[in-house]
């Protein structure tokens, strides 16, 4: 029985990740603009990100730095964390509660929930995950402002970031990856996937934000070597910024007929 006064939660959440500067907040703002969903806006804190307006999880500059957080093992949270108990759901509730208005979705953005996504199923089980992914030549020329390593060590970084995250996929009910190739090519068809994946109904505007491919402006950045194209190619990335085609979405749903619909959105066939 539900303890007296206490009200049941009406809301689930949806939490985006992805490495720094691989179009995360993109993808969050377009997801934001969907019926039902609340999103944190006007936060004072990087980019709306949650992880900083909550204390139930430790965060600070150093807990999410770029090229940093994705390969740190105390940034890896998973099911047997600590963590993992009512106190720690409770206080992320009370902490962001002020932040989000009302609707059936809360999304939450922060490149860490990359490697939190096991805590967070395990605090929030009806919770669901999208992953954005970007070529590693463009996010390592992207962060090569703020990080101090030469690009083939970057690049290196988001590889075995990526291996990581393929085996936190198979311990996820509810995921699916999008690479931000594909939806800069075609944001309304993204946005209808996602609406899809969170059982609403299909979005009856295209995404008012103008989005595009900004990868053109790392023509020219370090390729990758041989052994490195090997390991992307896996997501679909070639030297030279190049894409492979044919690559089927990595969609996972407990309802076969939500994954359905949301591949359906994603196939361009």
């Amino acid at each position: 029985m539900r303890a007296a006064g206490k009200s049941a939660i009406r809301h689930r959440y949806l939490f985006v990740g992805g490495l720094h500067r691989s179009g995360t907040s993109l993808l969050s703002r377009m997801i934001g603009t969907l019926p039902q969903v609340a999103q944190i806006e006007d936060a004072p804190v990087p980019e709306n990100e949650g992880a900083y307006l909550q204390g139930a999880i430790p965060h600070d500059a150093l807990s999410g730095r770029p090229m940093h957080f994705a390969t740190d093992p105390a940034q890896h949270l998973t099911e047997d964390h600590p963590l993992n108990r009512l106190a720690t759901r409770e206080r992320l509730e009370v902490d962001w509660a002020p932040w989000f208005g009302p609707g059936t979705w809360r999304v939450e953005k922060s490149p860490v929930n990359l490697t939190r996504m096991r805590l967070l199923q395990q605090l929030f089980p009806l919770s669901q995950f999208v992953v954005v992914l970007r070529h590693p030549e463009a996010v390592a020329a992207a962060v090569a402002k703020w990080v101090d390593a030469p690009a083939r060590a970057l690049i290196d970084h988001w590889l075995d970031a990526h291996d990581r995250l393929a085996i936190d996929l198979d311990h996820l009910h509810s995921v699916m990856v999008l690479r931000y190739e594909d939806l800069t090519d075609r944001p309304a068809a993204h946005l209808a996937a996602v609406a899809a994946f969170l059982d609403l109904p299909a979005p009856t505007v295209p995404p008012a934000e103008t989005v595009s491919n900004r990868n053109a402006e790392y023509r020219g950045a370090a390729p990758l070597t041989d052994g490195q194209a090997d390991r992307a190619g896996r997501w679909g990335y070639a030297p030279k910024l190049a894409i492979l085609a044919g690559q089927p979405p990595i969609v996972r749903h407990p309802l076969r007929a939500v994954r359905i619909a949301t591949e359906a959105c994603l196939r361009t066939d």
